[in-house]
Parts: structure tokens; C-alpha cells; sequence
């Protein structure tokens, strides 16, 4: 399903580059919180700079040896605290880097999570955005590297992928700033409510795998309310996930 846009929100100025600020690393107090997803080699470091203005506070996330790199920017007066997440090609934690992207998606919740694909290799980067997709409501595809596919002769009608992905879809060349202001203008429409998204999620399981999976969402969420995305949770336990069973024991699933 396509995205909701408010009809106030489409008769409002677009963009103003004087309402952003970029914030570098004085993100304290932010507003909003958004993660910036991906596959390695598709811009994502470009982008992240492009919305800091090259200013970042880097260290370690906690426990881990997987640098952690933050900045921020203020749009309409509002704050927003952007987290730079290691490129990963899945999040199915067989990794460090896997491990960090889908725990701060899935109880971190950030308002809002960015994935930043490569438009000249999509198909490739399009089962990352699935996977966020199962895990969090608000999200936005940054089709990067535009400048790239056109090279190759690539053409992508972003507007029928939206809607097949149930997100807002923006096509950016981040190395030339290009679609980076409407980027922002998006993010902040996804944060404040603005555009409600209906991502696409995984409907045709095995009745027995439903069964099951519906089942245990339902425990889950009886035993701990607070749990985040319960069916997508159900789903892991049952293939067998070693790390969300130990998150879930040791309560990181409902203290995160």
C-alpha cells in the first residue's frame, strides 16, 4: 500500500535551506532519533555527511569492537539525532556488525530508520530493506548513487517501488548533494506523523508456520507488554535465533 501524505503536508513550502542546521556533534536533546541503515559500499558514509556536515563524534558501541558514529541537524525547529549503523547485508545477527544494526532497529526504536540502498545494484541491497521492513514501522528508502545507475543506463520509477514497499522512496546523489534536502524534508514528515508508512511485510506463511508464529506473538505479548514487533520476535525464536532467546532472558528485548 502507498504511503499516507496529509493534504496539509502537500500544500506546504517544500524545502527552505535555511531552516537546516546542521547540528554536528551537539545532539543532545534531540527531538527525533534516526538510524541510518545499509548495505556496505552504498553511499551511507556520504549520506551521513551530507546530513551532519561532516561532523561526528565516533566511538565504540558499548561491549563491542564495531565503531559507532553519531551526528545530528535541526530541521523546523526540530532536533534530530542521527546514529550511522555499520553496513551490514542482513540482520539476522551472524555477525558483530549484523548484531548491532538489528538490535538498535528493533529496541532502540528510533523514530525514524533510513536505509540507503544503491540504485545501480537494487536488487541486491532490496533484501536489507525487506528485513527492516518486518522489524520497524517508519521507515525511508534513500535510493543512492543515482548519478551511477543513470551512467549504466538504469532507470527506476521510485514511485511505483514505493508504494510496493508501503514507504516514502527518495532518490538521492549524495556526493553531489543531490536529493539530500528532500531527503531531510522526508524524515521529518515519517518522524512528525506527516506521512504514516505501511511497509510491506510477510503475509503467505505455511499454515502451520502462521499458526505457530501467531501463537507465540501472543504469548509474548501477554507475558512482556512492552515487547517491540512481537510477530517479527515469534518469527526469530522459531528459527531457532540465539541471540533474541538470550536478549529475551536477560531483558534487553523489554528494557532496550
Amino acid at each position: 500500500m502507498e504511503p499516507v501524505i496529509n493534504e496539509a503536508c502537500e500544500t506546504c513550502a517544500f524545502y527552505n535551506a535555511s531552516q537546516l542546521k546542521k547540528l554536528g556533534i551537539n545532539v543532545d536533546n534531540a527531538d527525533f532519533v534516526v538510524a541510518l541503515a545499509g548495505n556496505p559500499n552504498t553511499g551511507k558514509s556520504t549520506v551521513f555527511n551530507a546530513l551532519t556536515g561532516l561532523r561526528q563524534h565516533t566511538g565504540n558501541w558499548a561491549g563491542k569492537t564495531v565503531t559507532r558514529a553519531e551526528g545530528g541537524f535541526k530541521y523546523n525547529e526540530k532536533r534530530f539525532k542521527l546514529i550511522d549503523l555499520p553496513g551490514t547485508y542482513s540482520l539476522l545477527s551472524t555477525s558483530e556488525d549484523e548484531e548491532v544494526a538489528r538490535n538498535t532497529i528493533l529496541f532502540g526504536r528510533p523514530d525514524v530508520t533510513v536505509v540507503v540502498a544503491d540504485a545501480s545494484r537494487l536488487e541486491r541491497n532490496l533484501n536489507l530493506v525487506l528485513q527492516v521492513l518486518e522489524i520497524t514501522e517508519k521507515a525511508v528508502l534513500c535510493l543512492n548513487l543515482m548519478d551511477e545507475a543513470k551512467r549504466h543506463g538504469i532507470s527506476i520509477d521510485d514511485r511505483t517501488l514505493a508504494k510496493d514497499l508501503g514507504i516514502p522512496v527518495v532518490v538521492t546523489s549524495a556526493r553531489s548533494n543531490q536529493g539530500i534536502p528532500e531527503l531531510i524534508q522526508t524524515i521529518y514528515q515519517v518522524a512528525a506523523g506527516e506521512i504514516a508508512c505501511r511497509p510491506h511485510r510477510i503475509k503467505s506463511l505455511p499454515q502451520k508456520v502462521e499458526q505457530a508464529v501467531k501463537t507465540l506473538s501472543k504469548q509474548l505479548k501477554d507475558n512482556y507488554p512492552n515487547l517491540p514487533n512481537t510477530r517479527w520476535i515469534a518469527m526469530r525464536l522459531l528459527d531457532g535465533d540465539q541471540q533474541i532467546m538470550n536478549a529475551l532472558k536477560s531483558g534487553e528485548l523489554i528494557n532496550g
